[in-house]
């Protein structure tokens, strides 16, 4: 076996085979050549090669998001690990356990001048939930430190950093451990599994008549069958879910948007919940917050094992289990109350739905339309990942299978690193794997298709309307140069020559009969992985949403 001579560097690595840790994220540079030369050699370890370093972490992330464990992203000095924050600050606000371990320059170089040196203690501490700041020699107190932070990083579901000084020579290599290091064993988190004061609340819920679950980011197959069933059942009981909730019943309501925006004020008063419920991560719909954050509900209980965000502000229980474990221990407690609350909004959903065919049937060719046939059409048990903007929005207005598994970068809601996250997941994925994503964000993340991985089964459909659409259906847009260029970004480019340089197949669209046609070759190859780019009008497309909700009332 070959080892990095630095005994720090053994420490680190040894602690993480000892944790359990497997994907090795590895952004090429010298600082970190003892980290790099010891993971590499380590049949323990899968080691990733990705340059640039924004890119490296979100290609970790996704990987870490899709396997639901700790993976490790490495880079070297400087304003390397700068590059890291945007997915560093995702994985917080996500709770994806992310562990950062940065080379750095001893302290003695630091703040004298010296090249690639930068202050890298505590870079994150505004979203770290655990800084390692290393001394450079190997030690039972630095061994301690490297155990907490992957620890915090299992057990708190959130990012870590590990900061490394390693002084010169960097490459040199032994063939024997120098090491004897010290594991802390993860302690199991003191989660609670009972519901304190259980019927108190349970009699608050046996006399409400109206109750509000509202579902955000949420993995798949998280919550039983047997839970939804009977959340189904109970007439008192509205259950809004978005498409990265992952989480259905044919009674549950998960077009949110298409529902509410038409609203009277008399039917947001009546929609108004005595309780509600919210369980996942962050939601999409500006609309049901803002209508949850005007039209309180007397009762809002979030059930997180970590976190409660007071999202609507009114939070008046914070239930510290998983929601799945709440449910179980909950519902036998409740009992039916007579209430139509459930058959209002279900009638309300049957008629917007009826509305929302009549409406698409008849528009032109544009952003809408492309969704309407795209996702619906993903092939069953595939993986789906979204890019921020109008992609997770137009998502939320049209129908997917329920087999397919949805995810996006809600966190921070950023449209840094979509790409790069769906190649990360891909590539620890044995589904086929797509990535719908608008033109802004394709080219802001265009250094993610520089990477070596990429399956064949991994296809982009990328939606080109010539700039940021969502800057026409947000408050505030004017037609002129300081729109177009200061907020909308427009631009005349394509994907072509970047699938050419980097080995995609690239097929195009531009109306309903050539993206039908272009969809089903997409789908029915794998090969090859592929750019499937999509042109619709630029201007068109947000009468054409604004219409749509004018038209569902």
């Amino acid at each position: 076996m070959v080892y990095p001579k630095t005994p720090l560097a053994q420490s680190i690595i040894e602690i993480c085979k000892a944790k359990g840790l497997k994907n090795i994220v590895i952004s090429p540079g010298s600082r970190n050549a003892p980290l790099t030369i010891g993971f590499v050699n380590n049949p323990e370890f899968t080691c990733y090669s990705i340059a640039d370093e924004r890119c490296a972490a979100f290609f970790a992330l996704g990987i870490a998001k899709q396997i639901q464990k700790p993976v490790a992203v490495v880079c070297t000095s400087g304003s390397a690990l700068l590059n890291y924050y945007p997915a560093f600050s995702e994985a917080f606000y996500s709770q994806i356990p992310l562990i950062v371990i940065s080379a750095d320059r001893p302290q003695s170089k630091i703040d004298i001048g010296d090249g690639q040196t930068i202050r890298q203690e505590n870079v994150y501490k505004n979203h770290s939930l655990y800084n390692a700041n290393l001394t450079e020699e190997a030690s039972v107190a630095n061994d301690i430190k490297i155990n907490k932070a992957i620890n915090k990083a299992i057990s708190k579901k959130g990012p870590v950093h590990i900061n490394a000084p390693f002084e010169e020579p960097l490459y040199q290599t032994v063939s024997n451990l120098d090491v004897d290091v010290t594991i802390l064993e993860l302690k199991e988190a003191k989660t609670k599994t009972i519901i304190k004061n259980s019927n108190e609340y349970a009699a608050i819920w046996n006399s409400s008549k109206k109750k509000l679950i509202l579902v955000g980011e949420n993995t798949p197959n998280k919550i039983d069958e047997e839970i939804l069933n009977m959340l189904a059942q109970d007439n008192s009981v509205v259950v809004m879910t978005e498409t990265t909730s992952n989480l259905y019943h044919p009674s549950f309501l998960n077009h949110i948007d298409a529902i509410i925006t038409p609203f009277t004020p008399l039917e947001f008063q009546n929609f108004r919940p005595d309780i509600l419920i919210t369980f996942g991560g962050m939601v999409v719909s500006k609309r049901i917050k803002a209508c949850l954050r005007t039209h309180h509900p007397k009762h809002h209980w979030h059930i997180d094992s970590l976190r409660g965000y007071d999202t609507y502000g009114c939070l008046t229980k914070h239930f510290k289990l998983e929601p799945n474990l709440f449910f179980n221990q909950f519902l036998t407690l409740t009992s039916p109350i007579d209430s139509d609350y459930k058959s209002v909004f279900a009638e309300i959903a049957k008629y917007r739905k009826s509305k929302h065919k009549e409406y698409l049937k008849n528009i032109v060719f544009s952003d809408f339309k492309a969704f309407e046939l795209i996702i619906p059409s993903l092939p069953q048990n595939c993986t789906l990942h979204l890019s921020n903007s109008s992609p997770i929005r137009y998502a939320q207005l049209v129908g997917i299978d329920t087999s397919v598994e949805v995810f996006c970068n809600r966190g921070t809601s950023g449209i840094d690193g979509s790409t790069s996250t769906a190649i990360g997941a891909a590539v620890v994925s044995e589904k086929q794997s797509f990535l719908i994503t608008g033109d802004i964000g394709f080219l802001y993340d265009s250094n993610a298709l520089w990477n070596n991985y990429i399956p064949n089964n991994f296809k982009i459909i990328l939606i080109n309307n010539g700039g940021g659409g969502i800057f026409r259906i947000l408050p505030g847009h004017e037609e002129n140069q300081v729109f177009n260029t200061f907020f909308e970004t427009s631009h005349c480019l394509t994907a072509e020559q970047l699938a050419k340089m980097y080995g995609f197949e690239y097929k195009i669209a531009s109306d309903e009969k050539s993206l039908l046609k272009s969809l089903t070759e997409l789908y029915s190859q794998n090969e090859k992985a592929t750019i499937l780019e999509v042109f619709t009008p630029t201007k068109e497309n947000n009468s054409i949403l604004f219409n749509y909700f004018k038209a569902l009332s």
